[in-house]
């Protein structure tokens, strides 16, 4: 089965490659992903692989039946959407669609379940059971498309006993794969603060309530949520990346906008601190003279990977990569919304090595400058193909 899958993967890399350039060169935001869905089903119906396509508007699901169909099932999941980003790449597959950019490696992702669909679509009469492709929309924008694409029944008729997904890893190098069991990602929510004060002349202070002054103090207070409260064995991050305080050197304003996110690996711990915060945050407000809105945005789950499904996935990654190719991977405070599915399903959420230093490969996901080495798209539609099956079969 691995021959066949490998000698497959090497048949059809071309056109997944040119897939992924296409993909590419045409980015679509989050859930606006109408000519990316288009491409996908074409494809798909090129492959002569039956799928339902509307989900959230430009989800699409594909099936494929083994022998026995009914005896179990599995599903698959690539994301299909973009990121405002600005491409600073000079590839022949650059960016079309300026201020809009392929920064997370989507467009692999969605290249490899095309190129597994394909391979498993030759194969269908050599395993057992159902596989479910599912492409999903909105993985960048809140509240997620796999929320609502699980709201939209993506997990009925069948039901999948287990869910796989993929994702690229600029920091492992090509022809490697990370795996971690358990806990691997957090919960990631938004944070959106208005401080009101009094705005005025820089130069009467006295006469003001200073929203800058304030904010700075809740900025600063804030972390001691983090540092006081929370347990040592939770891993906590409170960061805010955008501060808007539309004054000038000498003029204060009358508010100031704060933009942040909060993560964590603890249910209880997570809702618990959106009070802290909230509750220290207006306090300081009010204390200074000032007011301030406080909204926590909820957004993505923690994501855990099931320990059997987990496993078996790195026994057939290791069969078909090798031993060496498979590196056990660290927690990460970064967030996915393949983490909905982690709650409802075991799941399998692990990491497709493409970074290449002798070509100069190796800027990180969400940068102007992120590539992969697309000789990861043959090792990642392989390993999806054939982890696919061992899942069936396990």
């Amino acid at each position: 089965m691995i021959d066949k899958i490998k000698q497959l993967s090497k048949q059809y890399f071309q056109e997944t490659k040119a897939i992924r350039e296409q993909i590419h060169a045409n980015p679509e935001l989050s859930f606006n992903e109408y000519n990316t869905s288009k491409f996908v089903q074409d494809k798909l119906t090129e492959y002569g692989v039956d799928f339902r396509a509307g989900y959230v508007e430009t989800g699409i699901v594909g099936v494929i039946k083994g022998r026995n169909p009914e005896s179990k099932s599995i599903a698959l999941r690539a994301d299909l959407d973009a990121l405002p980003i600005v491409e600073e790449n000079n590839a022949s597959y650059c960016s079309t669609n300026k201020g809009v950019m392929h920064a997370c490696g989507h467009d692999a992702h969605t290249a490899c379940l095309l190129g597994a669909a394909r391979i498993l679509k030759q194969l269908e009469n050599e395993f057992e059971g159902t596989i479910k492709l599912i492409f999903q929309p909105g993985e960048e924008r809140l509240p997620g498309g796999a929320k609502l694409m699980i709201e939209e029944g993506v997990l009925e008729n069948p039901v999948p006993q287990k869910i796989i997904g993929q994702h690229v890893y600029p920091d492992l190098e090509v022809g490697k794969v990370g795996f971690k069991k358990g806990m691997y990602m957090a919960s990631a929510d938004e944070l959106h603060v208005i401080v009101k004060g009094k705005g005025g002349h820089a130069a009467l202070p006295h006469m003001l309530v200073d929203p800058i002054l304030i904010a700075s103090n809740i900025i600063v207070s804030l972390q001691q949520i983090v540092s006081r409260s929370a347990k040592a064995d939770v891993p906590t991050v409170l960061s805010f990346g955008k501060i808007i305080g539309e004054g000038s050197t000498n003029i204060i304003p009358d508010e100031v906008k704060l933009e942040g996110t909060f993560r964590t690996m603890n249910e209880e711990w997570r809702f618990d601190a959106h009070k802290k915060m909230k509750a220290l945050a207006e306090s300081i407000a009010e204390g200074m003279g000032g007011s301030c809105d406080f909204d926590v945005r909820v957004g993505y789950p923690f994501l855990e990977n099931d320990d059997a499904v987990t496993e078996t996935h790195i026994q057939a990654a290791k069969e078909y990569l090798g031993n060496e190719n498979v590196i056990d991977l660290d927690l990460r405070m970064t967030a996915e919304d393949f983490s909905y599915y982690s709650q409802v399903a075991p799941v399998c959420f692990y990491r497709l090595g493409t970074r290449n230093e002798s070509k100069g490969i190796i800027s990180g996901l969400h940068t102007s400058t992120f590539d992969i080495d697309s000789k990861s798209l043959e090792i990642g539609m392989g390993l999806m193909a054939y982890g696919a099956i061992q899942q069936l079969s396990g």
